[in-house]
């Protein structure tokens, strides 16, 4: 964010019959072409749900399987796993960890695929960031892929890893940055993964918080089986959005996947409200109606009471308006 932050689509979590998983196994997750595939090469469109961080989650009592049920019950099939690199910091690698393994553990039983995301947002070319909260290094951003690699590589129901959650010069005032810089960032990103034994997609944002992928059209990053991430949230553009979001972004989908790890809105009297979320229910017709058919995998933001734009106003998981809308969307994926 950013101030403050005729093809067969599948709803894995409703599937464990039809596609034979059980609850300890669910198949790999690959790229093919410009799609998604499971181990039988069928097309997997990923509809979802955005945590908050573990460590708020677990440090509040709500780091649980009933916390995990609940976001199954509101018709996810992924789940987005926000690790801000001050909390890796505060809590230790080995301690971290521990959150992962139990919240890996719980979307596997529920058949949740996880999205595992380094979630800083600023310059990672100048080091500089917009909040404290997500300061970190090359080296620090590094040594994390590694070592989820080296823990989850084989782990197939940690599908994807988001590299850098929102990348920004926030107007320069975190300094330049430029794509040849970032796109070998992130190939050195890759190759780390790759060579630590990590199977599963990585995920490759643009600037503009995340928003803008038109460098693709010239100079895609150099390396297979990964694919590409916007946050297109209601501001980023006027509407009509549309055409807009093929020019910035939804053009990549002809030749590569792409998966928006955040969507969402907030009314201007919501609170936590802020730019560039400001938005309403025209907003989530038109966002899904554009992945619905051109089978784009979309992840909501945020299930959490206290984050923003956020999907429920309470631990009894009452839905905000946000939340309504995206409760009902999510579950009419329900192919049973």
């Amino acid at each position: 964010m950013n101030n403050f932050k005729g093809k067969l689509i599948i709803c894995i979590y409703f599937s464990y019959i039809t596609l034979g998983f059980t609850q300890s196994s669910l198949e790999r997750v690959s790229v093919s072409l410009n799609n998604f595939i499971n181990e039988k090469g069928h097309i997997l469109v990923f509809r979802g749900l955005n945590t908050s961080d573990p460590d708020k989650l677990e440090s509040q009592g709500h780091w649980n399987k009933s916390y995990f049920k609940e976001i199954k019950k509101w018709g996810a099939n992924i789940v987005r796993f926000p690790v801000h690199p001050t909390t890796w910091t505060k809590r230790g690698k080995k301690n971290y960890l521990k959150l992962l393994d139990d919240g890996i553990k719980w979307a596997e039983e529920l058949g949740l695929y996880v999205i595992i995301d380094w979630h800083s947002i600023g310059n990672l070319q100048t080091e500089m960031y917009q909040h404290d909260m997500y300061d970190t290094t090359l080296k620090q951003t590094y040594d994390f892929w590694r070592t989820i690699a080296v823990k989850y590589g084989k782990n197939t129901t940690v599908a994807f890893y988001e590299l850098f959650n929102e990348p920004t010069t926030y107007n320069n005032t975190l300094g330049t940055a430029d794509w040849e810089t970032w796109k070998t960032l992130n190939e050195e990103i890759i190759t780390i993964v790759r060579a630590n034994g990590g199977e599963g997609i990585p995920l490759v944002a643009g600037f503009n918080w995340a928003y803008d992928l038109t460098p693709i059209i010239n100079n895609p990053i150099h390396a297979e089986g990964i694919a590409y991430v916007s946050h297109p949230y209601p501001e980023k553009r006027e509407k009509p959005w549309e055409d807009a979001w093929t020019a910035d972004w939804g053009f990549v989908k002809e030749t590569y996947p792409v998966i928006l790890t955040e969507i969402g809105f907030c009314g201007p009297e919501d609170i936590g409200q802020h730019h560039p979320v400001i938005g309403d229910e025209s907003y989530g017709d038109a966002i899904t109606n554009y992945c619905d058919e051109k089978e784009i995998s979309y992840v909501v933001w945020v299930f959490d009471p206290n984050w923003a734009p956020r999907l429920f106003e309470n631990w009894n998981y009452t839905p905000s308006r946000h939340g309504k809308y995206f409760k009902k969307k999510l579950q009419s994926y329900n192919y049973n």
